[in-house]
C-alpha cells in the first residue's frame, strides 16, 4: 500500500491569522518515510521534465528543493524575499494572499536558456507561483515545471499558474 502524504499533514487553525487554516508540512520532513516518499514522487515527475536546475522558493520550498537537487544530481538556487541576498539581484513583485512582498535571486542564479524546475511547499492562490516564474524568465530561463507538496485547490492556484504561464507543467503531490 502507498504512503498517504495527507497522514503527515497537520491542520493548525487560525494561523498566521483567524480564518487561515494553515497546512503544516513539519510532520512530512520528521518522517524519513513521508519525507523520502516526497522527495521520491517529485523527482519521478521531474525526470520527464529533464531540467538543469532546481530553484526552491523560500523558506519552506528550500528543503524540498535541496532534497530533489540532490536525488536528481542537479545544483539549486534560491529565491528569496526583498534584502536577503546579498549580491545584485533580479525583483519581482510577488503578492500573496497576506501582503505584497517582493522575490529576488541572484542575477546570475540562471543561465540564459537554462531548464529549471521550480520547487516550492504549497501553491494557494498560485501569486506566489506566477511571481517566481516571472523571475526566472527574467532572468531568460526556461520553466519546465513547477512542483509542489500541496495544492490548495479551493483557491484555484494552478488554475491561476495555467493562465499565466501554460507552457509550464505544474504538479503537486497533495490537493485540498
Amino acid at each position: 500500500m502507498s504512503l498517504d502524504l495527507k497522514d503527515y499533514i497537520v491542520d493548525v487553525p487560525d494561523f498566521p491569522k483567524p480564518g487561515v487554516v494553515f497546512k503544516d508540512i513539519t510532520p512530512i520532513v520528521q518522517s524519513a518515510q513521508a519525507f523520502n516518499a516526497s522527495i521520491d514522487r517529485l523527482a519521478a515527475w521531474a525526470r520527464t521534465r529533464k531540467p538543469e536546475l532546481v530553484v526552491g522558493i523560500e523558506s519552506r520550498g528550500f528543503v524540498f528543493a535541496a532534497a530533489l537537487a540532490r536525488e536528481l544530481r542537479l545544483g539549486m538556487t534560491v529565491i528569496r524575499k526583498k534584502g536577503k541576498l546579498p549580491r545584485k539581484c533580479a525583483t519581482v513583485e510577488a503578492p500573496n494572499e497576506y501582503a505584497v512582498e517582493h522575490f529576488e535571486m541572484h542575477e546570475d542564479a540562471v543561465a540564459p536558456g537554462q531548464r529549471v524546475l521550480i520547487v516550492d511547499d504549497l501553491i494557494a492562490t498560485g501569486s506566489s507561483s506566477v511571481s517566481s516564474i516571472d523571475l526566472v524568465k527574467s532572468l531568460r530561463g526556461d520553466v519546465v515545471g513547477f512542483g509542489a507538496v500541496i495544492e490548495l485547490s479551493f483557491l484555484k492556484g494552478v488554475e491561476a499558474v495555467r493562465r499565466a504561464h501554460p507552457e509550464v507543467d505544474v504538479h503537486a503531490l497533495v490537493r485540498y
